[in-house]
């Protein structure tokens, strides 16, 4: 016995209760509403009237995605990494991201976004070279590049007024 009556959700209901709460993209919706037990055809045919209604958008679900991560401190490399796990396809992640440059004055600025992430979890750059390794690693887990980080290491405690 699965639990299942007849009268039970189908994948409609199951996915407007999904993006009640949450932008969702399609490849997770498959995923949750495979693991709900419905069929995957229905579930096709659901979200495809959903998109068609907009109501489910991979495009507003990336650009929804990635300002929540840069207001978490989360550098560009993970971010797109996050939204191709999440099934978002590389040209729309491109999109997301051109579209958060013209959005934000002046444009995201990833140094600066690295600086005020480390200046936030550190005092200063560090004394040993541990240290500031230790300081490297953490932006380098947040998705910063290299020079994100050289950068921010260089100047994320120069004056406390620049930086919020």
């Amino acid at each position: 016995m699965n639990g299942k009556a007849p009268g039970d959700a189908t994948p409609r209901d199951d996915a407007i209760r999904l993006l009640a709460r949450r932008e969702h993209s399609r490849a997770e919706l498959v995923t949750r509403l495979s693991a709900k037990g419905h069929a995957s055809e229905a579930i096709a045919e659901c979200l495809d009237a959903l998109a068609e209604q907009g109501l489910q958008s991979d495009a507003r679900f990336a650009e929804s995605f990635l300002r929540s991560r840069i207001l978490r401190g989360q550098g560009p490399l993970k971010i797109r990494q996050a939204l191709s796990l999440r099934g978002i396809e590389r040209e729309m992640i491109r999109t997301a991201f051109a579209e958060a440059q013209r959005q934000e004055p002046g444009g995201a600025d990833w140094f600066a976004l690295a600086c005020e992430t480390l200046a936030r979890r550190f005092s200063g750059p560090g004394d040993t070279p541990r240290e500031r390794a230790r300081r490297e690693r953490f932006l380098a887990g947040r998705g910063f590049d290299f020079d994100q980080v050289r950068h921010a290491l260089a100047h994320a405690w120069d004056s406390a007024s620049d930086q919020y």
